[in-house]
């Protein structure tokens, strides 16, 4: 595994002025219209000293959350809201210096929150294993059970100091992780927390890749695939997994995890259903997105959210066999998008 190697002596990089001001830049990024950000302009040198004072005095306190609960295809979600002034630009200033180090500690076929990976780079590393045919002929589809809400908070912090030797960044990582109550529980909406989430699994990951064998293993966070030419030895693996998921890491998999035959019924993931020569949009998300374009369809003319809408879901569309769907959903839409487009002068989307 790649965990031999502790990082130390990372803290004074963190509360480095120019780490900071980094740190600033990044993370105003397309949130220049908050509130905190316009009341921080003219002023930045004032409130980054006033953070760097705080991390290197150690008197840096996660502020209070405001949550707000979301429906995501079908999941209600908590996600935890942080003000910008100091919590984005601290955790931005943490990640600046340590998402590298996590990085490398990550197999390559997990997707989620990576820079430079991603959805689409899955997408094409499970089509190409689809493939080789007689490897993959079943799939073991997964996930865990209420993921971010089940991290164990001494279990992660752990496994942080598994990778840094460095007592300070382990106070301001532990601070962070603490910020909840009780045991359990990091919060969806933290910079951290997408890291953590992460990081939680990278041994599981190399243990499922090196231990267990598994050529074709993909994850997106929580959400796994295995792929073999054996439905015994998936059943066999989805046993190991699962005493090693509750024994070490405290999580449970879903009950409705499934074992079934790979070019049949297609393989759900990624937000998407691939089989091996075409891949569709997911069930869920093609409903959605009828639902969406059926109320525009009856609208006079389309707002700014309407528009943004529009354009996420071409966004989805694109990358799978969409023909029939745009045909019949985004096609009778045109005449108004472009009169949006027109008004607000702005290119063309179709």
């Amino acid at each position: 595994m790649v965990f031999i190697k502790r990082y130390g002596n990372l803290y004074d990089k963190i509360c480095s002025m120019e780490n900071l001001k980094l740190a600033h830049k990044n993370a105003q990024k397309g949130k220049k219209h908050y509130t905190e950000v316009r009341e921080m302009k003219g002023y930045e040198q004032y409130y980054l000293k006033e953070l760097q004072n705080r991390m290197l005095n150690k008197i840096y306190k996660t502020s209070d959350y405001e949550v707000e609960m979301i429906n995501d295809d079908g999941k209600e979600r908590e996600i935890y809201k942080l003000p910008y002034f100091p919590d984005r630009i601290a955790q931005w200033a943490i990640m600046l210096v340590i998402e590298p180090i996590l990085k490398d500690k990550l197999i390559y076929d997990t997707y989620s929150a990576i820079p430079d990976r991603g959805i689409h780079l899955g997408l094409d590393r499970v089509h190409k294993a689809m493939e080789n045919k007689e490897e993959t002929k079943y799939c073991l589809k997964m996930d865990i059970k209420k993921y971010y809400p089940s991290i164990n908070h001494n279990i992660l912090k752990k496994i942080y100091r598994k990778i840094f030797k460095d007592p300070d960044l382990s106070w301001l990582i532990d601070e962070i992780i603490d910020s909840t109550e009780g045991d359990k529980n990091i919060p969806i909406g933290n910079y951290l927390s997408q890291w953590s989430g992460n990081i939680y699994l990278a041994y599981f990951d190399h243990w499922c890749k090196e231990i267990l064998k598994c050529k074709y293993y993909y994850r997106y966070m929580d959400d796994i695939v295995i792929l073999n030419e054996s439905k015994k030895e998936l059943h066999e693996l989805k046993v190991k997994i699962d005493n090693y998921l509750r024994n070490r890491l405290q999580l449970k998999i879903k009950g409705n995890w499934q074992v079934f035959p790979t070019f049949v019924r297609g393989i759900d993931f990624l937000g998407y259903r691939s089989f091996e020569e075409y891949t569709l949009l997911r069930k869920s998300t093609a409903k959605n997105f009828k639902r969406k374009m059926r109320k525009l369809k009856k609208k006079d003319r389309l707002n700014h959210s309407d528009y943004s809408s529009i354009n996420s879901y071409l966004g989805w569309l694109k990358w799978c066999d969409s023909y029939n769907l745009r045909q019949a959903y985004i096609k009778p839409l045109e005449s108004k998008i472009k009169e949006y487009e027109r008004v607000n002068d702005i290119g063309k989307v179709c």
